[in-house]
């Protein structure tokens, strides 16, 4: 600490003395360049304008200019004198949607849940013990399972899956479906 003071005070016959630093001037300031990521936030990037005629320069100049009530007013003029409206220039956006519905209709299930429906009181244990056989449960999780039914036993599995869990409820006595 080359540049100090001394902050002096007195408390009875002690005298005391603080060493205060002293501002440093600043010179001039200096920032750190800033991170691609940064540029693209902070820059506009514009589209060069093309090469166009003085009338349409000055056409697009006029309709720049106007106030949203005034475009608003131009817009509804064009449609009524072409005969045009804003739905018609979107004729693919139309033709696209029922295309997107006939795919989902052709899409054939992968995903199937498992559900058990009742358990007859003369069935509980063998139910029980498939649960656990088919499933990492423990004893009491399995029969909560078996007494709050109807429940879903296993969710978004294969088909084969699905059929193989039935099965070897169904030969417990459980009534089951694949929902």
């Amino acid at each position: 600490m080359a540049l100090t003071t001394a902050l002096t005070t007195t408390i009875s016959p002690l005298k005391l003395s603080f060493p205060t630093p002293t501002p440093k001037p600043i010179t001039s300031l200096h920032f750190s360049t800033p991170t691609p990521f940064l540029i693209h936030r902070t820059t506009t990037r514009l589209r060069p304008i093309t090469a166009v005629s003085a009338e349409v320069e000055k056409l697009g100049n006029e309709i720049s200019s106007l106030t949203l009530e005034q475009a608003k007013t131009l817009v509804d003029y064009l449609q009524d004198k072409l005969g045009v409206t804003a739905a018609s220039f979107a004729p693919a956006a139309a033709v696209a949607a029922p295309a997107a519905a006939e795919v989902a209709v052709v899409e054939e299930k992968t995903e199937f849940d498992v559900v058990i429906e009742e358990v007859p009181s003369s069935a509980r244990i063998a139910a029980i013990k498939a649960v656990r056989a088919l499933t990492s449960l423990g004893l009491k999780e399995a029969k909560e399972l078996i007494e709050g039914l109807p429940k879903k036993f296993k969710e978004a599995v294969s088909k084969d899956e699905a059929d193989d869990a039935k099965k070897q409820l169904e030969t417990a006595g459980a009534k089951v479906s694949i929902v």
